[in-house]
């Protein structure tokens, strides 16, 4: 026995509120899309910093002291955050396998590694 089809007409919203709407829907092409951020050299040709007093703080002549909070410590071997150091070297790493390596490194190397830190000592 066959099935009878029915066909009836659906109305459906043009937005259903659960599903997101698509850049291209809600900005059609040539609109704005809102906000827009400047890089500083737009924001220094724009303002005319040149007709500011000298001593007046803004974004060319800006000073500010040094971090009050300590540096982040830097695996040498990976860049990844470092919460260890190996005193022999000197080297600091970040997991047990770089401190595998660290370890393997002829003294040539591990030179070289704390040039790039700007902790270059002589290792006996």
């Amino acid at each position: 026995m066959e099935h009878e089809v029915v066909h009836a007409e659906l109305v459906l919203p043009t937005h259903l509120s659960f599903k997101r709407i698509q850049m291209y829907e809600k900005y059609p092409k040539g609109q704005s899309r809102g906000r827009h951020w400047k890089h500083l050299k737009q924001i220094i040709q724009a303002e005319n910093y040149q007709n500011y007093p000298p001593n007046e703080p803004n974004y060319v002549n800006i000073e500010s002291p040094p971090s009050m909070h300590p540096c982040k410590r830097i695996c040498d071997i990976t860049g990844y955050e470092a919460p260890y150091y190996d005193p022999r070297t000197g080297l600091r790493y970040a997991n047990a396998d770089i401190f595998k390596l660290i370890r393997s490194l002829p003294n040539e190397y591990v030179q070289r590694y704390l040039a790039l830190r700007n902790a270059a000592v002589v290792l006996k």
